[in-house]
């Protein structure tokens, strides 16, 4: 073997080598955002299972507050709905109108002393709301694996790979603007 092909020969397991190993981080990537989303729809599923409970424990006592309880219900029904189709998007768009939702039953709640006081309901309370800020920890992570899985997809030579091997882009989970902002207690006991 001649020197000029046992340097083709290197210049090829090197390229290969390199090749190997940007497929390998973004197979990497694409796992850590379904490792991520799949950490969401577990506190969501869990969530999801809890308001039932909530909302029964609420009927007993507030019998004058039906649309409340209705919007609640309507909402986790929205996420259960984009969890399952794994709809990011809608999946947003529906967690900002069951968080509303649920703001306004405990702000609600407040009129209700019995209530405020069952042991029951003030488990529920702070379970959902541990599985709220666990949600919150969790879209974090979730969006910061999305972007640097679109980064990488869209950076040469990465683009390369990825183009070759049809890795695509995710899409953040985000919430709209509403839920963003700061909530008006004030219109919430009116």
């Amino acid at each position: 073997m001649d020197l000029g092909t046992i340097i083709f020969l290197v210049v090829v397991a090197i390229v290969l080598g390199y090749g190997i190993l940007l497929y390998n981080a973004l197979v990497t990537l694409k796992h850590n955002v379904s490792k991520a989303w799949s950490n969401i729809d577990v506190l969501l599923k869990q969530r999801h299972d809890e308001i039932p409970k909530l909302v029964e424990i609420c009927k007993q006592y507030m019998a004058y507050e039906k649309d409340t309880l209705e919007r609640v219900i309507a909402a986790r029904a929205a996420v259960s709905a984009a969890r399952e189709r794994g709809d990011v998007g809608r999946l947003g768009a529906a967690e900002t109108q069951l968080r509303s939702g649920l703001g306004n039953l405990f702000a609600v709640a407040e009129a209700y002393p019995d209530l405020k006081a069952d042991k029951n309901f003030k488990h529920l309370q702070d379970r959902i709301s541990a599985l709220e800020d666990a949600i919150a920890d969790r879209r974090e992570y979730y969006n910061d694996s999305v972007n640097l899985n679109n980064t990488r997809i869209e950076q040469f030579p990465d683009v390369l790979i990825a183009r070759w091997f049809n890795f695509g882009a995710r899409d953040l989970l985000e919430f709209s603007a509403e839920e963003k902002k700061d909530v008006d207690l004030k219109a919430l006991f009116n």
